[in-house]
């Protein structure tokens, strides 16, 4: 079922309030975020209302648009279209769990055993903040369906593909959780792809159990149209680890945002990724990482390459607690400029209450090496594939921190693609 709705937050309110009695799980909760999402809106969407989280990235082109939300059974939208959409996906000998605006899909998926839907089994988690995050009040109102990935203790469950396809004019905000027993292993390659102009609001939350660990990939390669905003909430145990990489693509605005609890001793996050854009593409990685038990490490390398008018921005905060002795903290941003009109806004922070730590940040802004590009010109390479080698030189440390042979082999042939794309 689908309905025009008018544009701005109104009409987000006006859909929730029209779905508010047959969404799944607890209205009282609905209705809190509402009342938040009521109150705050779209970040920038106001004059003379500001957010520091939200200083360099406005949705205020997004807060102008109508949409549709879909509600139900996304096998009713089967469509040539959508095949030619899934075409775009890496194909790996793995299950698979397709999501069409925000609806599962059981025709074009293949689940694992320990998979589950939001919409049967509603679970909105413990980590996340609505009344502080607006675009988690939004998915809070609104998410209709979404993954559930509960992996046994002591059970490596290898690969699982979760894909979002998005149609245009959809407006989905679909709802997930990733749970790992005890010493348990997983890996998802996250993938986001589609048609049009749309919105992808996705509310991910992770909880790796104690000696657990997940390896979350996420390919990011939206339509030019579309406004792909992700919240991940990631909760980790002692001697656990959170591997995340993030290729960001697609998408008119982007925005990936993590926010990461090291909940025990020895608990490890690595949160890492790329950000390739052209034309006028806006892209946002935002990160909190809370260091709230000692002997923790986090490790985090965001690299953009930036074309034409793009403009990407880093923010990156790591908070060390009085009890957090012994962090070990390091994170970096660096921004290779393709074009004298791109543009990087870098902001790498440290909030350190222990005395006993170590942590470093730092940023990095330039153009290609004349004289790298000189000497591969002087050897006949051509101008544009000299520049291409240079560009995947310069990406290849933040694709390496993939350990996953199949998951980074489908990420490499991405870049690929996209570099196909500037040089046709």
């Amino acid at each position: 079922m689908t309905a025009p709705l008018p544009s701005g937050a109104a009409g987000f309110l006006a859909r929730y309030a029209a779905l508010r009695d047959v969404l799944p799980g607890d209205p009282a909760l609905r209705d809190a975020a509402a009342d938040a999402f009521r109150t705050g809106g779209f970040p920038g969407a106001t004059r003379g209302r500001r957010s520091e989280a939200w200083k360099y990235t406005s949705l205020r082109p997004l807060a102008d648009l109508r949409f549709q939300s879909q509600l139900g059974d996304a096998s009713l939208l089967a469509d040539d279209a959508i095949t030619a959409l899934l075409a775009r996906v890496p194909t790996l000998d793995a299950p698979r769990i397709v999501f069409v605006d925000g609806a599962y899909h059981a025709e074009l998926s293949t689940p694992p055993a320990w998979f589950a839907r939001f919409a049967e089994q509603p679970d909105f988690g413990t980590l996340t903040w609505p009344d502080r995050e607006p675009l988690v009040a939004l998915n809070t109102m609104l998410a209709a369906d979404g993954a559930l990935l509960h992996v046994p203790e002591d059970t490596d469950a290898g690969v699982v593909e979760l894909v979002h396809v998005s149609t245009d004019g959809a407006a989905a905000h679909p709802r997930h959780c990733i749970r790992l027993g005890a010493n348990a292993r997983l890996t998802v390659l996250d993938v986001a792809i589609g048609s049009g102009s749309y919105l992808h609001n996705p509310v991910t939350e992770v909880h790796v159990g104690a000696g657990a660990t997940l390896t979350h990939a996420r390919l990011q390669d939206e339509a030019p149209g579309a406004f792909h905003l992700a919240t991940t909430y990631a909760g980790i145990a002692g001697d656990a680890t959170y591997d995340s990489f993030t290729l960001t693509l697609g998408g008119r605005v982007a925005r990936n945002e993590v926010h990461t609890l090291l909940a025990a001793p020895r608990a490890t996050a690595h949160l890492n990724g790329a950000q390739l854009l052209t034309g006028s593409q806006h892209a946002d990685f935002t990160s909190v990482v809370r260091h709230e038990a000692p002997s923790c490490v986090s490790r985090q390398t965001v690299k953009n390459v930036l074309n034409d008018h793009a403009r990407g921005v880093f923010q990156g905060r790591i908070e060390v607690a009085r009890v957090a002795q012994k962090t070990d903290g390091y994170q970096m941003n660096q921004a290779l400029l393709l074009s004298p009109d791109a543009e990087i806004d870098s902001k790498p922070e440290l909030e350190i209450f222990a005395d006993d730590v170590k942590c470093s940040h730092g940023a990095t802004v330039g153009e290609l090496d004349v004289e790298q590009l000189f000497y591969l010109r002087s050897r006949g390479i051509p101008d544009a594939e000299a520049r291409a080698i240079l560009v995947r030189a310069f990406l290849a440390e933040a694709l390496d921190a993939v350990t996953q042979e199949t998951v980074r082999a489908a990420l490499e042939a991405s870049v690929e693609r996209w570099w196909e794309r500037q040089a046709a």
